[in-house]
């Protein structure tokens, strides 16, 4: 990602948090609600228009600055070492999830079956392999970025291959939850889906952030798979010709 669309992102979760609206930001930069946010979709907004949209939200253009060279320094991928940690120890794993979800110390004794204990040797642990900072007072700073990737064919991956995939996919879709498409495509169409699949992810992780000022009995876990590869189902395959004998 460029520094300039890291930019502009950091602008945008710095608007969520702030409860300016688009209409509002549109009508203190003499534009329409429209133009603003074709604006931020094609991420590529002056300096100057930058700067006014801080002052609407009460920032100053350092202030951006600093929030997004804090944002820069936190972790893109985990290590080997520290996936393994993570898939050798379930409550471990609990923790983990629950501080990525934004909650709090007190919210996640409130919301799961952990001992105060336990939660404090958990985070402990967690800081010591640097997926948070561990305050005063309980305090926790989460320094995985939202748009972290596990390590292709690492312990993570490996562990959701085996374990949560298949419990993933053997679960109940209603009908608005689950869509299967098969069709032939070319090398472009194939690039152009993929692009999309990678943009609905960065949305779900936007509005994941979005999401987390909501009480938690607001909230709902929600997984989304998202995959394509060459296939050919099995039923058929004795009846397809090879491309070459055709």
């Amino acid at each position: 990602m460029s520094e300039t669309r890291a930019l502009i992102k950091t602008l945008k979760q710095a608007l969520r948090r702030h409860p300016l609206t688009y209409a509002e930001v549109a009508c203190g930069l003499g534009m329409s609600e429209a133009n603003v946010k074709r604006l931020f979709a094609s991420e590529r907004i002056a300096l100057d228009r930058i700067e006014a949209i801080c002052r609407l939200i009460d920032m100053d253009l350092s202030d951006l600055f600093q929030l997004f060279q804090a944002q820069r320094q936190q972790i893109q991928q985990l290590s080997n070492d520290q996936e393994k940690e993570l898939v050798a120890d379930s409550q471990l794993m609990l923790v983990a999830v629950s501080v990525r979800n934004q909650l709090n110390f007190a919210e996640i004794l409130q919301y799961h079956h952990i001992s105060e204990s336990n939660l404090i040797r958990a985070l402990a642990k967690l800081d010591r392999l640097k997926i948070i900072d561990l305050l005063p007072n309980n305090k926790i700073k989460l320094r995985i970025d939202q748009n972290f990737s596990w390590i292709k064919g690492g312990p993570i991956e490996r562990f959701y291959q085996s374990a949560i995939q298949n419990e993933f996919l053997h679960s109940h879709f209603d009908s608005n939850g689950r869509r299967f498409v098969f069709g032939m495509l070319g090398e472009n169409s194939q690039a152009i889906i993929h692009n999309r699949l990678q943009a609905l992810a960065r949305e779900f992780v936007e509005l994941h952030q979005a999401d987390r000022q909501l009480p938690w009995n607001k909230r709902k876990s929600v997984g989304m798979l998202m995959a394509t590869r060459e296939w050919d189902f099995s039923i058929l395959s004795p009846y397809v010709k090879n491309k070459e004998d055709k």
